[in-house]
């Protein structure tokens, strides 16, 4: 590599880190999700705001094809990967203690609703101009339907964190409920990022030998794969971990226990690739596994778990997000009126269905609307189902755009509900009432 190209990569991982950095933090002073400040970061780096005011400037900043964007593309996917990992220990908080009745009907109801609208509402629309050279329309409608029935763990956690209710019985709803819908939905992801590489030169592993096979073939065979890959490490992953971590040989568990669970990390990462699943579901699965199969306080908290999110939050998830606003383009690929409708639709749908379910599982009316409320940030799930469909060629930019906009203002627009219903000591009360016995 040249002085040159050395002096390239580090300007432009500099500008970037420091500009996802103070935006994080603008957001976070404004109680705004953080993760937010890190996209805008991009859109103001990218085409939308200082590509757009001064020509060229991202071809300055980003030069290519060259060692610049290689880099930061691996950069990405790594801040991708252990955006994924932590996100499995979120799933892996979700507790149903006295709630599990209640938790399956909201469930059910915030995710069969939405996803069946959205999967209508896909087969409604010309898909033409939206579907990826690699989609098609049922890939398209799928997306739709994910993409309308999603809940974010980590923003809806961390919203709920600096609020101060993490620990109330609505905290606990809202992140059970938001752990079951979200592993459904991710395992439909999973299927058809599969599909829409199968018999293309990006296949690997598994899905390379089933590529020539008749198309009905390949399908089938790679949903049977995702379901069995999900389901056995949903069930034995805790335990695979422990029987790992337990090894008498196993001297990185003892001497580190942070290179051990990275390790881990980057053996089920490198698994899912060899059989055809996308890595990012391998990364969410490691980190479920390791949550489940740690051992006491260590097992979702901990140094080890400490060190590797301040690595991950300091310099790679803040690439993967500016990252994604530098391939936002609202000046170009934004179809606002597609946009306001879709917005108003995900929302009504999203809403309603968990308003309804919390309603029929007993819950009073204001608990019902804080939940719908709550469970309507899409933040990184939405963000993630838009850049990896969109890489993935099953998605256009125009739609992309769409998804991580919808992504951004459902996960404000959640903050600031529950900033004004819980925002003050006096009103926090009334979240731990969402148990069906609100008097409210």
């Amino acid at each position: 590599m040249k002085a040159a190209e050395i002096a390239q990569l580090f300007t432009a991982l500099t500008l970037i880190v420091i500009a996802a950095h103070l935006l994080r933090e603008l957001f976070r002073w404004m109680r705004q999700p953080p993760v937010i400040g890190e996209i805008l970061a991009g859109i103001v780096l990218g085409p939308t705001l200082l590509g757009w005011l001064i020509p060229g400037f991202g071809d300055r900043l980003i030069p290519g094809p060259g060692i610049t964007p290689d880099v930061l593309a691996a950069l990405s996917q790594l801040g991708l990967i252990l955006l994924m990992f932590l996100s499995g220990r979120e799933v892996a908080r979700g507790r149903l203690e006295g709630q599990r009745r209640a938790v399956a009907v909201v469930a059910v109801a915030g995710l069969v609703i939405p996803v069946a609208a959205g999967i209508g509402l896909g087969g409604l629309l010309d898909h033409d101009g939206l579907s990826g050279p690699r989609g098609s329309a049922v890939t398209f409608a799928l997306v739709l339907g994910i993409a309308v029935g999603v809940a974010s763990i980590p923003v809806i956690s961390r919203i709920m964190l600096d609020l101060g209710i993490l620990d109330t019985r609505f905290a606990r709803m809202v992140l059970a409920v938001a752990v079951l819908e979200d592993v459904v939905l991710y395992a439909v992801l999973a299927v058809i990022l599969g599909l829409a590489q199968a018999g293309t030169k990006d296949a690997y592993g598994l899905l390379s030998e089933l590529g020539d096979g008749p198309a009905a073939v390949t399908a089938t065979a790679y949903v049977l794969v995702n379901v069995l890959y999900f389901g056995v490490f949903l069930a034995l992953g805790g335990w695979l971990f422990r029987v790992l971590a337990a090894s008498r040989v196993n001297v990185l568990e003892r001497r580190d226990p942070t290179a051990f669970r990275v390790t881990f990390l980057l053996l089920m990462v490198l698994g899912a690739t060899v059989i055809g699943v996308d890595p990012i579901f391998g990364a969410l699965l490691a980190g479920i596994s390791v949550a489940r199969g740690g051992s006491g306080d260590d097992a979702r908290e901990g140094p080890a778990w400490d060190a590797i999110q301040r690595v991950a939050t300091s310099l790679f998830i803040p690439i993967y997000f500016v990252s994604v606003g530098l391939k936002l383009d609202l000046v170009r690929h934004f179809d606002v009126w597609f946009f306001v409708w879709f917005l108003a639709f995900a929302c009504v749908v999203k809403g309603g269905s968990v308003w309804l379910g919390a309603r029929l599982s007993g819950h009073s009316r204001s608990a019902a609307t804080d939940l719908a409320a709550a469970l309507n940030a899409r933040g990184g799930p939405g963000i993630v189902l838009a850049s990896v469909t969109y890489a993935a060629g099953v998605i256009t930019e125009d739609l992309y755009t769409v998804l991580v906009m919808l992504s951004i203002v459902t996960s404000q627009a959640a903050g600031a509900w529950l900033e004004h219903r819980f925002g003050r000591p006096a009103e926090a009360e009334p979240a731990e009432s969402v148990t069906g016995r609100s008097t409210r």
